[in-house]
């Protein structure tokens, strides 16, 4: 499937997340949707997007914005980690999607190499820079699941299901800010 763009309609995806089964990815309840998509719930940097968006969950849900964060991972491996990181309550929900299929169906590819994956300086300078954040929050590598060269994305959809911003990573850096996102809403 080619990837989809501004203007185009998201497919309605329903899925389990870390503590719920059968969930739309927009249902009309909000304005917008946001899915912020990554690796794995073992990744540190992927983790701690999570951790972030959660601790600033009543900022999208002033702008009647809701947030998913779309993971490789399965839901034992989510909830055993938000478990073990004191987390159960996490305020934005991770899907579970172990067989990859909606990063399929988004044609959301990995990087073809580790290199890539850092991407140009830039993009590294920045991923290294979160490095640090994610660090002094004390997140470390959990178990791999899912493709280790996984690219990153991010769609803002809207309550029609019309995509609104649709941004395919080059590199693991190569993603807005919470704040960027906020401001997009």
């Amino acid at each position: 499937m080619p990837r989809i763009n501004v203007g185009e309609k998201m497919p309605e995806f329903v899925f389990n997340t870390g503590y719920r089964t059968g969930v739309k990815l927009y249902d009309g309840t909000y304005d917008k949707t946001v899915l912020w998509v990554v690796r794995y719930i073992g990744c540190p940097p992927c983790r701690y997007d999570a951790h972030v968006l959660g601790q600033r969950i009543a900022e999208f849900k002033e702008k009647n914005a809701n947030v998913f964060v779309l993971m490789q991972s399965d839901q034992e491996h989510i909830q055993e980690d938000l478990e073990r990181t004191g987390e159960p309550d996490l305020a934005v929900e991770i899907i579970a999607d172990p067989e990859m299929e909606i990063y399929k169906a988004l044609d959301i590819k990995p990087a073809a190499t580790m290199e890539e994956l850092m991407g140009p300086p830039e993009d590294a300078a920045k991923l290294m820079a979160k490095g640090e954040l994610v660090k002094a929050a004390g997140y470390t590598h959990g178990d791999y699941e899912g493709d280790e060269q996984q690219l990153p994305a991010l769609f803002i959809i809207g309550k029609d299901g019309t995509v609104e911003v649709a941004h395919y990573a080059r590199s693991m850096g190569d993603m807005p800010t919470v704040d960027e996102v906020l401001a997009k809403l």
